[in-house]
């Protein structure tokens, strides 16, 4: 018997890996559109199972379908194993352990029925559409977000603090102003009050019943409003100081005084940033 062909073999393995990993071939691009197609018809299948009361036979229905769409992923997972040139690293990915815990809950319900509801984790499989409309470009834009809220953190936390300390005051007087009489049982309760007040939430499960108390929540909820502007104003600062430090000119474009020799100067910049003097074109 003749030996199996490695070539073919791998010609094969790496046909699957296209079709599979590939996102820049109009193979790859349907996969990937089907599979998030699928998944988000399993996931809509478990939330409307949620729903009581079903029919015997819809019941049956979505029992099937489920298994469906588990059997499917299933072997899209082990196909993915089989193609990967890494097939380790791929199971210990961020999407390989998502594309794992996809189908281990309907496995589990073996065991634990309940656990059947928890393959809505399936929705995060969709973040591979990422791939698909290749929205990494949009990289740049979050790491130029990211690195504002970390310049703004020692601000943050100060504010954050200082909310905190607000909170705990107006918790405080209003547990002494309503007692539990009105609800306000506790301290700790009526932080909890605070807090959904000044965050303008106010699920009206806890209200002040007195006049003082009513005025307490007044100034609670107008500082609310006014507080949701001191985040704002910290974070589009830094981001503002961020895009003019990474839209400064580069080196070879930096313009240089011709009075005193200092250099740092924007491209349109008429007078020199440290002496005053006159900046020439061809400084």
């Amino acid at each position: 018997m003749a030996a199996t062909d490695p070539a073919a073999s791998r010609t094969r393995r790496e046909r699957i890996h296209d079709l599979i990993f590939g996102y820049d071939t109009p193979a790859g691009k349907a996969f990937d559109l089907a599979l998030i197609i699928m998944i988000l018809a399993s996931v809509t299948a478990v939330m409307f199972d949620s729903v009581e009361p079903q029919s015997v036979a819809i019941d049956h229905f979505l029992y099937r379908l489920e298994w469906f769409f588990t059997l499917v992923f299933t072997l899209e997972y082990g196909l993915r194993i089989y193609s990967s040139p890494q097939p380790k690293r791929y199971v210990f990915s961020f999407y390989g352990m998502i594309d794992l815990l996809s189908i281990l809950p309907t496995y589990i319900t073996f065991v634990f029925p309940a656990a059947n509801f928890l393959v809505v984790i399936r929705i995060l499989r969709v973040l591979r559409v990422f791939r698909i409309l290749k929205l990494f470009r949009y990289v740049g834009e979050a790491n130029l977000l990211f690195t504002a809220l970390v310049n703004a953190r020692r601000k943050i936390l100060i504010f954050l603090f200082s909310v905190i300390n607000l909170i705990v005051v107006f918790g405080t007087t209003m547990f002494i102003i309503e007692g539990p009489e009105n609800g306000f049982h506790n301290i700790p309760r009526s932080i909890y009050w605070a807090i959904v007040t000044i965050t303008t939430v106010g699920y009206g499960d806890i209200t002040p019943h007195t006049a003082l108390g009513q005025t307490i929540a007044a100034l609670a909820m107008i500082c609310g409003y006014a507080i949701i502007a001191v985040p704002t104003g910290i974070i589009g600062a830094e981001l503002m100081q961020e895009f003019q430090s990474r839209g400064a000119p580069s080196p070879k474009h930096q313009r240089n005084c011709p009075h005193c020799g200092a250099g740092d100067h924007q491209s349109d910049a008429t007078f020199c940033r440290l002496c005053g003097g006159v900046l020439t074109r061809e400084s």
